[in-house]
């Protein structure tokens, strides 16, 4: 009935399960037929989003998924309340036939198994939530005994078996798609607030569903927070792969937000696991138009379909240096070097201003350093970066006092004052140098210099940092595998992660495989993906995004994105706000720019943005506060998951928000930074 596990190779890293050890290949689930397109197996990774419209506004919904197909859209969802919005379902896949569309529609459901067993007759997929389909979310912690856990099961078996016999009868493919935030009473009380919860909480139904002989399923695991999310997965697959189980993925970062902000937290969770060779679709959740996620979730997949052609056409290529003999990925402890970098520290950033025109103070302000030409004086705020490089330039300006400059090794060398300036060299002219800098030397590598005479020759001391990078062509499992050869070497120097990204490659902010009306930059998808899947799992003492046809204020925001997503480094307020849906009772792009206007000053305060209760105090589970529809004109706002106050006017609700934030004494007043 089921494919056999032979053809997956796994690794297992800190946290749970890897599809590839050092090379690229795609975890074999089994082949799922959702309408006329099937997934898992072999297929492509298949792209899919969610109307945002009300499912009763039947022209609406036809017309926006027209829009979402034609944005690259393979799968359809829409959500199903209740029984009226599910059987209308009906009408809009009646409509999209009319209008030559037969794109594979998927009810989205939550509560109401009535409804969901109503579409399961209509439509070609459903989607269930574990936490709220059949069990209680009222956030009660109860002490279960054995056997009054299995007498929930045994409630749950029956509530939840009709829409499994339907499916089986009528041909639906179902996901079993779990919230980290929705996480029932019961999960919760048993498990926590964790990953293995919301594994658990997924097989339950899916063991249900194999005792009923159904085997139609897809499997998610989606936070809002990306390390949470990538955890979920892996231990998923680790768990279904020890029940002989291999049911497709559904990848996705749920609330991600907007902007770049939102391209680089889902970049993060799920480029992540597509390094790994999970996933076989994909939905990019943003808080923008929908058809606006296609073409990100496109730019995503598109890299690993080229991945494999590159592995393919060079075998010698997928041969990556491992001095363990194993890819088990535990956190990498480094020593601090000059009190700076490494250890307990943040990450920290470089960027390459070498370009720019060095004669003028004010370029520093694409780097975070604003300089004031009365006072002769620099601000400096929470996105100052930490390094720039020069190269061999020298600027014709006093650099700020505090900013740290990496210069190439010789031309450092011919500096008569090189307080806060330290080198880069590569292996051979660190090794060929008789002067090095007395607290920081910064040397290139690679995870095959490792393996070389001049490595091996290498007098490592306490004031050396690596700057790690990679020509690979699946580049992040070659610098994942460098500090495991590390930590089996007994090295333990921070290591700074460069990705390079050749102008002839990034010259323009869209790809072939991108809307050319869509300019969003591959950049921040492929640079997010390779730190962030290194940073989530504690690898990398600092970045360093090497892309010429960037501008550098947009690396620098870029490089402290990624930190942010990764919650490796906090620089801003975070914004967990949900995409929207035909449930949204206000507007949540709009509503999303109001509250950032007035709060993106709040440093490291996360902020949940959710259109309704379903998408409310469970959703938004990592959140501080919340923000969220409880009706027309009405908001409910909370404390975590505490309710605070009921039902207030849309008008004052940002007023009310931003009151109990100064209550709590979380308030801070937006001021200038002072002056370094």
């Amino acid at each position: 009935m089921r494919l056999g596990m032979d053809t997956n190779e796994a690794i297992y890293l800190e946290g749970g399960y890897c599809n590839s050890k050092t090379t690229y290949s795609r975890f074999l689930t089994r082949e799922v037929k959702v309408g006329n397109i099937a997934m898992g197996g072999n297929n492509p990774i298949r792209i899919q989003s969610m109307t945002t419209v009300d499912t009763m506004d039947t022209i609406g919904s036809i017309e926006q998924t027209i829009r979402m197909v034609e944005a690259g859209c393979e799968y359809v969802r829409i959500t199903a309340p209740s029984i009226k919005e599910a059987e209308n379902l009906a009408h809009i896949k009646k409509g999209l036939k009319a209008r030559g569309y037969d794109v594979p529609l998927v009810a989205d459901i939550h509560f109401t198994p009535n409804a969901a067993e109503t579409a399961a007759r209509l439509i070609e997929k459903v989607r269930i939530n574990p936490g709220n389909y059949a069990d209680k979310k009222k956030f009660d912690q109860i002490d279960y005994t054995d056997a009054a856990y299995q007498a929930e099961l045994d409630r749950i078996y029956k509530k939840f078996a009709p829409l499994v016999h339907i499916c089986k009868e009528y041909g639906t493919v179902m996901r079993i798609g779990t919230n980290h935030g929705s996480l029932s009473d019961r999960i919760m009380s048993r498990y926590g607030d964790t990953p293995e919860g919301m594994v658990e909480s997924a097989l339950e139904f899916i063991r249900i569903c194999e005792d009923l002989r159904f085997y139609d399923l897809v499997v998610s695991m989606k936070s809002s927070n990306p390390q949470v999310m990538v955890s979920a997965y892996r231990l998923l697959v680790e768990k279904m792969v020890a029940e002989n189980m291999n049911y497709p993925l559904h990848l996705g970062v749920t609330e991600a937000g907007d902007g770049e902000d939102g391209r680089v937290k889902s970049a993060v969770g799920i480029g992540t696991l597509l390094e790994d060779g999970l996933g076989d679709t994909v939905r990019v959740s943003l808080t923008e138009e929908p058809e606006k996620e296609a073409p990100v979730a496109i730019a995503l997949v598109n890299r690993y379909a080229k991945r494999g052609a590159a592995m393919q056409q060079n075998h010698k290529q997928q041969e990556i240096v491992n001095l363990a003999n194993h890819s088990h990925t535990a956190p990498y402890q480094t020593k601090e070097v000059n009190a700076f970098i490494g250890g307990a520290l943040v990450p920290r950033i470089v960027v390459d201003i070498s370009s720019s025109n060095l004669k003028d103070p004010f370029v520093l302000d694409a780097v975070g350093y604003r300089y004031d030409a009365v006072n002769d004086k620099y601000h400096m705020g929470d996105q100052s970066v930490d390094f720039v490089y020069l190269g061999s330039n020298l600027p014709s300006f006093v650099l700020p006092g505090n900013l740290k400059v990496i210069y190439d090794d010789a031309t450092w060398a011919t500096l008569h004052n090189k307080a806060n300036k330290h080198p880069l060299f590569d292996l051979s002219s660190y090794q060929a140098s008789s002067t090095h800098d007395p607290s920081l030397n910064l040397i290139r590598l690679t995870n095959e210099d490792l393996v070389s005479d001049a490595f091996g020759s290498l007098a490592v001391d306490k004031t050396v940092v690596f700057v790690l990078e990679t020509n690979h062509p699946h580049g992040m499992a070659d610098q994942r595998q460098f500090f495991v050869n590390l930590q089996t070497i007994g090295l333990d120097n921070p290591v700074i992660i460069k990705r390079s990204y050749p102008a002839a490659d990034f010259s323009g902010a869209v790809g072939d495989d991108m809307d050319p009306e869509e300019p969003i930059s591959k950049i921040q998808l492929y640079a997010a993906t390779d730190m962030g899947a290194l940073l989530v799992d504690k690898l990398g003492s600092g970045i360093w995004i090497d892309s010429p046809a960037t501008p550098i204020d947009k690396v620098a925001s870029l490089s402290f994105g990624i930190l942010q997503a990764t919650r490796s480094r906090i620089s801003k307020t975070e914004y967990i706000s949900c995409p929207s849906c035909g449930r949204t009772l206000f507007d949540l792009q709009e509503t999303t720019q109001m509250i950032r206007s007035r709060t993106s000053h709040l440093k490291g305060l996360k902020i949940g943005i959710m259109g309704c209760i379903v998408n409310g105090p469970g959703e938004m589970a990592d959140a501080d506060y919340g923000y969220v529809g409880a009706g027309p004109d009405k908001i409910t706002l909370y404390r975590g998951k505490e309710v605070v106050k009921k039902n207030v006017s849309a008008t004052h609700a940002l007023d009310e928000l931003i009151d109990i934030i100064k209550n709590d004494g979380l308030w801070v007043e937006e001021e200038t930074p002072p002056l370094k």
